[in-house]
């Protein structure tokens, strides 16, 4: 069931974003109506991602959540298997319940805010991002902004960061994808042309056209977390919503399969990486179709965005 929240990877092959879950070194506890501690599920849960299987890690952190629903980390490690799954309404529950149960995590934030985004929900983004700067890293809040349909003030805030002295290459190419999404196409070229191969930048910018289109909000988000494009999600289960927590156990056994059980189970979640990677390769579009929505629910600050023609490409080369 969809409920809308009350508040709150770079470009690459792997976005790989440290949204995920603020669990680092966090010792879980818990148990199960079916007698797997809640913590083995939350393992299984970290290990089914790191192996790419996002609907194991569904299943496992649902568990978790389930065995112990007042758990901050469960929360926050749930939205990070919904939002590998590119399911971005059931991300964003799952990372403001984990909000609301005491996460201050700038990863968690800057997680809810991508999957806000990839709903098209630009105003909720914003405004989330809006009480984080500051506190996300510059090159990751200036593009967090920029997906969440303020590519101006994105501009702003990196290029300023540019000239107090971080001028990194990460920032750099952050700073081109938002000028690419403001229809700033010559400064997204000369920017990109500092870091990216003289014979990829007209790929890039290409790739980045694609992207920019105003209804291509969710494809846009999930190519550059490298998750699926076109998903249905109909948000996250009602039986994990908070208002259920109270009796909450009782819900464990309505959890999926048993997990494996695996040699010496770790119990701690790996630790994840404080900020996003810069770009190291061309985005790659998805392979699902991007969802399209019906031109009435187009945002308004992306219809504002123009796609460079093939010509005005060239011309710009």
């Amino acid at each position: 069931m969809n409920r809308t929240a009350s508040s709150h990877r770079m470009i690459g092959p792997k976005f790989a974003l440290a949204v995920t879950t603020a669990m680092t070194g966090v010792l879980l506890s818990g148990c199960t109506s079916m007698g797997m501690p809640s913590n083995l599920s939350a393992s299984h849960a970290d290990v089914a991602r790191a192996d790419g299987r996002a609907s194991r890690a569904i299943r496992q952190a649902e568990a978790a959540v389930l065995a112990d629903p007042r758990n901050a980390e469960y929360r926050a490690a749930l939205g990070a298997s919904y939002l590998d799954a590119g399911r971005f309404a059931s991300a964003a529950t799952s990372f403001d319940d984990a909000m609301q149960l005491g996460d201050t995590s700038p990863r968690t934030a800057l997680s809810r805010s991508l999957a806000l985004a990839g709903e098209g929900k630009y105003q909720e983004a914003s405004t989330l991002l809006g009480g984080w700067e500051g506190t996300i890293a510059t090159a990751d809040y200036g593009l967090a902004l920029a997906l969440a349909g303020q590519p101006d003030r994105g501009v702003q805030i990196m290029s300023n960061a540019i000239r107090g002295g971080e001028n990194t290459a990460k920032m750099r190419q952050n700073l081109a994808f938002a000028f690419a999404l403001s229809g700033r196409w010559r400064e997204a070229r000369l920017m990109a042309e500092q870091d990216v191969p003289a014979g990829e930048v007209s790929d890039r910018i290409q790739q980045w056209a694609l992207l920019s289109q105003p209804e291509a909000w969710q494809e846009r988000v999930a190519t550059l977390l490298s998750v699926p494009a076109g998903v249905t999600d109909a948000g996250q289960p009602t039986v994990l919503a908070l208002a259920n927590v109270p009796g909450g156990v009782q819900f464990a056994a309505q959890a999926a399969d048993v997990p494996e059980v695996y040699a010496a189970p770790v119990v701690t979640v790996a630790e994840v990486p404080a900020e996003l990677p810069p770009l190291a390769a061309p985005v790659t579009l998805a392979s699902v179709a991007p969802y399209t929505a019906p031109a009435a629910a187009l945002p308004s600050r992306m219809v504002a965005f123009e796609v460079p023609s093939s010509d005005a490409v060239a011309e710009a080369e």
